[in-house]
């Protein structure tokens, strides 16, 4: 019995450390990357100038309360963007991995695929968490009143659309052998479901069937519960979106079911 014991606790121990390498990996390697610093805040800020900009004399949200411009409800859907671009350009790391050898070298290793899986999300997930803090700076001068509790559910929302998204990254980056590919594919899944989850316009007043489509999607409760949780002190300013509670929920099991999927996928890979 004591024997199986220590047989489980060093399968735990190889786990985590395992978990904790792959995660201060990334750490390191973004780092030491110095173009990748500003460059996924970069293009976002250009997003939500030039477009919420451009934008905020023609275009009043149609389920936003009274004197709400674009430049402010624009913002969540920016601070979302910041999430998928750096969970674009977290996760294609996997395929130069796998180009380069060191993946095979890790799947070698005595871990579970799942430690291996877990690691990698978990990098992937504190770097765009840290770049979405960043933009939170940017709150007062979108308009968004926020509060220290707000600030913290913020954080909480931003885990787990960054843990979501980096999921949904890997069960791609797992597949794919070239980097061209991979950008193809992540553009084509993840920039509609960015634009059909009530970041660029609200579902009141599109057609029905693009209003069920953006139901459907489940960006759109993490949208939802980034609002929600922007304007905690304000619900009414969040506009009509699902309440915090569900949202968050949906989001949270949508993390799980993407995790899921990824650890799937790698243990279908080969070396």
């Amino acid at each position: 019995m004591s024997s199986l014991d220590d047989k489980k606790s060093g399968a735990l121990r190889r786990a985590a450390l395992a978990v904790l390498t792959l995660w201060w990996r990334e750490m390191t390697r973004f780092l030491r990357q110095r173009s990748r610093w500003g460059s996924t805040l970069a293009q976002p800020l250009l997003f939500w100038v030039l477009l919420g900009g451009g934008m905020q004399a023609s275009f009043r949200p149609a389920d936003a309360p009274a004197g709400t411009g674009y430049m402010e409800y624009f913002y969540p859907g920016v601070l979302t963007l910041v999430m998928l671009f750096t969970t674009i350009f977290a996760t294609i790391a996997i395929v130069e991995d796998r180009r380069e050898g060191f993946l095979q070298g890790v799947l070698v290793a005595p871990v579970t695929r799942t430690s291996i899986v877990l690691g990698q999300s978990l990098g992937s997930t504190t770097l765009a968490l840290l770049q979405g803090v960043l933009f939170l700076f940017l709150a007062p001068l979108a308009g968004v009143p926020v509060s220290l509790l707000s600030l913290l559910l913020v954080v909480v929302v931003l885990f787990c659309i960054a843990f979501s998204m980096t999921n949904l990254g890997l069960i791609i980056a797992w597949r794919m052998r070239s980097t061209q590919g991979f950008h193809a594919i992540m553009n084509l899944l993840l920039m509609p479901l960015w634009l059909l989850s009530g970041a660029f316009f609200p579902v009141t007043g599109v057609p029905f069937w693009l209003a069920w489509v953006m139901r459907c999607n489940p960006l759109t409760y993490g949208m939802a519960a980034l609002r929600r949780s922007l304007y905690l002190a304000h619900p009414i300013a969040a506009g009509a979106v699902p309440g915090l509670a569900p949202a968050l929920g949906i989001t949270v099991l949508f993390g799980a079911v993407t995790l899921l999927a990824a650890v799937h996928t790698a243990r279908q890979q080969a070396l």
